[in-house]
């Protein structure tokens, strides 16, 4: 087995993928510094500041497009990330009120995002060790914010805990597979499930237990590295798509 020649090979192909995906990621780059130079207050929610913070991910949502149209594919992976990625510019509408009584409604537009996105990852390789160790750790999670929440929050938040989980297990499984048959895109999508955890849990944390220093900051900058890498993971499908129609 040429291995070296195979590493050679995937450098060459991540090289040639950056160089294309590059373009397509400006808008989402020019919308993500437009939310930070802005940096709207959120005591003071309105559709300008609603729109300013779901830019990114519709131009998230538009690169998803651009590349599956560029390629003359749109896998069914891809419209499941694109569906997926608006239901979550919703919820970031409702999150924009969330303390307006509107925030179960945002983890509930997230919730349907992470099961569209479970469903997109799919169930091979299964790795039920995987889903256990992160049930314990989303269980030890719960427990820890149990006594702070209230009323619908306390069913609302073990539902997001669990398809929470459920995501980030099905991303990191579809990921521990051998070196040589390792992707770059199953790297971005594991990366983008605990990016998004992180994200989550940073969130949760100033919201409902003690105040976090910059959270907003660290919140809304991990949430859209999330997002960005779970969508830098249609590139493998697309990849796959092609070689099977020159073949």
């Amino acid at each position: 087995m040429d291995i070296m020649g195979h590493d050679t090979r995937r450098r060459k192909k991540v090289f040639a993928t950056i160089k294309s995906v590059g373009p397509k990621l400006l808008p989402f780059l020019n919308a993500f510094c437009i939310y930070f130079v802005l940096w709207l207050p959120v005591s003071h929610p309105s559709w300008f500041g609603a729109l300013i913070k779901c830019l990114p991910v519709l131009c998230l949502g538009f690169f998803v497009l651009a590349h599956s149209i560029g390629l003359g594919v749109f896998h069914s992976y891809s419209r499941k990330i694109l569906i997926g990625l608006l239901f979550s510019a919703l919820g970031d509408v409702f999150l924009t009120w969330g303390d307006q009584g509107f925030f179960i409604y945002g983890m509930l537009m997230f919730g349907i995002t992470h099961v569209l996105y479970t469903w997109a990852f799919g169930l091979r390789p299964f790795r039920l060790w995987m889903a256990l160790s992160l049930l314990v750790l989303g269980t030890a999670f719960y427990a820890a914010v149990y006594s702070y929440l209230r009323g619908p929050m306390v069913y609302a938040m073990a539902g997001y805990v669990l398809v929470l989980g459920t995501m980030s297990w099905r991303a990191m499984a579809r990921a521990s597979c051998s070196n040589y048959d390792w992707s770059w895109g199953r790297g971005c999508t594991v990366a983008g499930a605990v990016v998004f955890i992180v994200s989550d849990f940073i969130l949760a944390i100033d919201r409902f237990c003690f105040p976090v220093p910059h959270a907003r900051a660290f919140v809304m900058s991990t949430y859209y590295m999330a997002q960005m890498l779970i969508c830098l993971s249609i590139i493998d499908h697309s990849d796959r798509d092609r070689l099977w129609k020159r073949s």
